[in-house]
């Protein structure tokens, strides 16, 4: 065979087999690979998960909620003072709650008792108790969790009050307008913190003038949920 032919074959050889070689070599990198693939993949998705929205832990629907709350009473037209109130409330939902509260304070102002003695004379009896009868339907429109000091996490609501009711006392008029804020921040399965900010529009007459006023109620409390266990 003459030496080109020979020189020709075994550079054909030689070929063939780093071709082989190679392809049997790139195997392994390929499954390698796809398995690196898939690992991230699944970090990914894992992670997904651990961002989404979880279940919640606490629940309320169809519960009822008892509640003890006090706090200060902002008036217009009379002096600030101390709002001790009561609450029960039904969760029709997770969402969606409805509230009776009963709220007792007393009507004072210190300008009023700085003219009368100007004046010599009483001009209206100031320092009577004023009673406070609400509805509320409740909105929970956003819910979370919050770790204390890297310890116990608890979980909380912030939620809408929307309602009225009626200000028995002898300057008030005809009914109340409400609305506010508030925050639950559960410890367990039945026991929660709550904390309330509740506007109230009305018309009060005052020295013989009638105007419509903004009065501020903010109250901390305690509630129980019922039954206990769901």
């Amino acid at each position: 065979m003459p030496r080109t032919s020979t020189w020709r074959a075994g550079l054909s050889l030689t070929l063939a087999i780093l071709a082989t070689t190679s392809v049997l070599g790139s195997t392994p990198s390929v499954a390698g690979a796809q398995c690196i693939d898939q690992a991230i993949e699944d970090e990914l998705n894992a992670r997904r998960r651990y961002r989404g929205v979880e279940e919640r832990l606490f629940r309320k629907a169809m519960r009822h909620e008892l509640s003890v709350m006090g706090g200060g009473y902002m008036a217009d037209l009379m002096s600030s003072w101390w709002l001790a109130s009561g609450a029960y409330t039904f969760h029709v939902t997770e969402s969606i709650g409805l509230e009776a509260s009963f709220g007792f304070t007393r009507a004072k102002s210190d300008v009023l008792r700085t003219v009368e003695a100007d004046l010599g004379t009483t001009l209206v009896r100031i320092d009577t108790p004023v009673f406070l009868y609400m509805g509320h339907v409740l909105w929970s429109m956003a819910y979370g969790k919050m770790r204390w000091f890297g310890g116990r996490i608890s979980r909380f609501d912030l939620y809408l009050a929307l309602g009225g009711g009626v200000t028995d006392n002898q300057t008030a008029a005809g009914l109340t307008f409400s609305g506010g804020l508030g925050l639950k921040l559960y410890f367990n399965s039945w026991f929660s913190m709550r904390f309330d900010v509740r506007n109230q529009v009305l018309s009060q007459e005052l020295l013989g003038r009638s105007q419509i006023v903004d009065n501020l109620a903010v109250t901390l409390g305690l509630s129980v949920f019922l039954p206990p266990r769901y």
